[in-house]
């Protein structure tokens, strides 16, 4: 039985805990919350836990880098989320120096997108070496731009829908209520500067309610066209629709499972080998998936 620890109990948090409640091979340890929780043991830091194997981190990406090195330096393993594309290969190198110098391991990005998506564009680039591949996001809530969104000055409260405009390309769509007193331009521009945001046409709206607009589904259609071997015109599609927090719970729980089965470092998803993220022996499961 793996114990786990919960950091962090938004959206995610919550999910992550059902998910842990539904594992065969695991057991909650803690939930690290300021939050009193009837029935189910808390602490107020990270400091307090002890006699855990795997922390589950479901705070903001840029609460992670800081989060994990000091988990992992406490020689626990660590799974998060981490959404900044730009910044991967940065905060895994980082990390992948902490958990080995404390003998134990981190799978970071390890949500859908990045995540499970990255599995899904590499075995499709498996399949068609040479050719283009569409990531097209929602429509649906981004979580971690909407946090992005939130943490700005002025804002009370935020909601960022994805548009997707096909080939990749994505329109932000961002709701607010501000503060009293703020100045939405100000606000506006500070969204648009963030870097969840930089890169893609994001229009900013003043609302008198988010909560009415609130709907936390989303989903992807990943296309792929290209060439196997030298025949042209080969394409794969991956489609759903899900809901964020509670699929982004569960593939953080799926690489708790795996993350104890890798020598020391930080790993991405993709170099993960899928069936450790699976509950199950080893044959019993070749016998049902191969």
């Amino acid at each position: 039985m793996l114990k786990i620890a919960i950091v962090g109990l938004g959206n995610i948090g919550q999910a992550a805990l059902q998910a842990v409640g539904q594992a065969k091979d695991m057991q909650l340890g803690s939930v690290v919350t300021s939050k009193t929780l009837e029935g189910i043991p808390t602490v107020r830091s990270i400091n307090e836990l002890q006699d855990i194997d795997v922390a589950v981190l479901c705070s903001p990406s840029r609460a992670v880098p800081e989060l994990a090195a000091a988990l992992l330096a406490k020689g626990i393993c660590t799974v998060d989320s981490y959404d900044l594309h730009p910044s991967i290969v940065a905060l895994r190198s980082r990390l992948d120096a902490v958990a080995k110098e404390h003998h134990c391991a981190s799978i970071t990005a390890a949500g859908w997108d990045p995540g499970s998506d990255s599995v899904i564009r590499t075995l499709a680039e498996a399949m068609m070496p040479k050719g283009i591949t569409y990531t097209n996001f929602g429509p649906g809530m981004s979580m971690g731009h909407t946090v992005a969104a939130k943490s700005k000055d002025g804002v009370k409260e935020a909601l960022s829908m994805t548009i997707p405009l096909g080939t990749g390309i994505h329109r932000r769509m961002v709701y607010i209520e501000l503060e009293p007193g703020a100045d939405f331009g100000q606000v506006s521009k500070a969204i648009k500067e963030d870097a969840y945001f930089a890169k893609d046409e994001t229009h900013v709206i003043q609302v008198e309610s988010v909560e009415m607009l609130k709907d936390v589904g989303h989903g992807v259609h990943l296309i792929r066209q290209g060439v196997s071997g030298m025949t042209g015109n080969q394409r794969v599609e991956f489609s759903m629709r899900i809901h964020n927090p509670a699929l982004t719970g569960q593939i953080l729980v799926s690489a708790a499972r795996a993350v104890v089965k890798q020598a020391p470092g930080c790993y991405t998803m993709i170099e993960i080998p899928p069936i450790h993220f699976l509950e199950g022996e080893t044959e019993a499961l070749i016998k049902r998936l191969v």
